[in-house]
């Protein structure tokens, strides 16, 4: 019996190109599985990482009752999920909340304005001050949490049980150990 026939079969039963076909296959599979490449992390190999404070500002939130809100959903000391440019960050402590006056400006006789408390009572409208705590890796460019850099300026969209909105950062203070 030969190894090859003239059908270029191997040992009359495999054919060479089938055999060469299924050889790649099994390469590229082992090849995702065990060296799957970089992660593509903006954070780098090496990066630093730190606890970092994040406060945001929520303008605007239409909420009948913001004190139920507070209480059973965003308390101090609780967690709440975060997504930063559309990607899922996860869970983060909440380590302060603050409600917000609402303020009117009222023009006075003398040409001054004053702010005072807003009169309405039907203003279903509230802002909040949030202070998250993390951990985040410090880069170049600088700090990363998750694959998303921090800046202030950035939407983060806060997500949990009975909310879903989104706030602004507008401070970041990295903290050394």
């Amino acid at each position: 019996m030969a190894i090859l026939d003239s059908k270029g079969r191997l040992f009359g039963k495999i054919n060479l190109l089938d055999l060469g076909a299924a050889l790649v296959i099994l390469l590229v599979i082992f090849g995702i599985f065990v060296f799957p490449g970089t992660s593509g992390s903006v954070a780098q190999v090496g990066a630093k990482t730190v606890p970092i404070e994040v406060d945001l500002v929520v303008r605007g939130l239409n909420v009948r009752d913001p004190e139920k809100l507070i209480n059973n959903g965003l308390k101090k000391g609780g967690k709440t999920n975060v997504i930063i440019r559309n990607q899922p960050y996860g869970e983060i402590e909440i380590k302060s909340i603050q409600q917000l006056p609402r303020t009117v400006n009222v023009f006075q006789p003398d040409g001054t304005v004053k702010e005072l408390p807003d009169p309405k009572s039907n203003n279903y409208s509230t802002d909040f001050l949030l202070t998250l705590d993390g951990k985040a890796q410090v880069t170049e460019s600088g700090p990363v949490l998750g694959n998303s850099k921090v800046k202030i300026g950035m939407p983060f969209e806060l997500e949990g049980f009975n909310y879903n909105f989104n706030a602004t950062v507008i401070d970041i203070r990295l903290k050394d150990k």
